[in-house]
């Protein structure tokens, strides 16, 4: 089992932490399937929705909250009945829209597994209206459940009366639609094609600036991050937290971070190098790859 999980696993009812337990091995990064899924509940005698508060902590777990210490987890249940957890991440020194909030790091994690439809979501603190305004732009985003600690569950729409969302600025394709941009570029570098492919299914329906990072560790691996855009502009995700909360879930740390790629189209109506390049500066001493591609018509 990762250390990191030690503690909050004596948080869980026996029965659900020794069935949790072999999960929990060095791959794991808070994705649990439809199957594990009710696995657990059979072995810990618990409904689904009793479940899935019951597994805050180990969320909450994979946060790194550097300024606020403030640990925070989500799990995101997809259409498919998988699960997927997420938690807050604060950069260190950097200016606070860095941040990357928990209900915003199981979004992405959903996303950038294949969901295309968010049904609920767990959280062990009232969301803010931050990431209320965020879960807004999911695929039916005013139905999705959100479940808290001894409250009744209730759409969002309970807790974003009179909201503002795509529908409102003519977008009919909302966050998590299946829906793709082609940028080519003559490539083969691997970290290239893999950050085209990413930016490709990033949403950027406001300034149609598609955009993905890259990230490699020393090991070899990599970890992406894809743009996604807000009707509101401020809670927008950008690619490299995107890329960072990523990063975290898989227990790596900055300091393993040795490359860094960022692909964003030519035609789009704001660029996000610079932002990009202080949120990486922020904890790896790397230097940004930028890459500017013309979108395929």
């Amino acid at each position: 089992m990762q250390n990191r999980f030690i503690n909050s696993i004596t948080q869980l009812p026996k029965p659900l932490a020794n069935a949790l337990i072999p999960l929990l091995q060095q791959e794991f990064c808070g994705h649990i399937d439809a199957h594990q899924v009710a696995e657990l509940k059979k072995a810990s005698g618990l409904a689904e929705a009793d479940l899935l508060l019951a597994l805050l902590p180990i969320a909450a777990s994979l946060a790194n909250p550097s300024i606020s210490e403030f640990y925070v987890g989500a799990i995101a249940k997809g259409s498919s009945g998988d699960i997927y957890m997420g938690a807050n991440l604060e950069l260190p020194n950097e200016a606070l829209f860095h941040s990357v909030h928990a209900e915003q790091s199981a979004i992405s994690h959903a996303w950038l597994s294949g969901e295309t439809k968010i049904v609920d979501i767990v959280v062990n603190f009232s969301p803010c209206g931050h990431c209320r305004q965020f879960m807004n732009e999911l695929v039916e985003g005013s139905l999705v459940r959100i479940h808290l600690p001894q409250q009744e569950i209730k759409p969002l729409s309970h807790y974003l009366p009179y909201a503002f969302g795509p529908s409102d600025l003519n977008v009919t394709t909302p966050l998590l639609s299946k829906s793709e941009v082609e940028l080519a570029l003559n490539s083969d570098d691997p970290m290239i094609i893999e950050a085209l492919d990413q930016a490709g299914l990033s949403y950027a329906p406001y300034t149609q600036s598609y955009a993905a990072v890259v990230l490699e560790t020393k090991d070899g691996k990599t970890y992406c991050g894809r743009y996604a855009e807000n009707a509101a502009f401020n809670p927008s995700m950008l690619p490299m937290q995107m890329a960072l909360s990523n990063l975290m879930r898989h227990d790596k740390q900055f300091s393993d971070i040795k490359r860094a790629v960022l692909v964003e189209s030519s035609k789009g109506k704001i660029s996000l190098v610079s932002a990009t390049m202080d949120a990486l500066h922020a904890v790896a001493a790397v230097e940004l790859e930028h890459i500017v591609v013309e979108p395929q018509i």
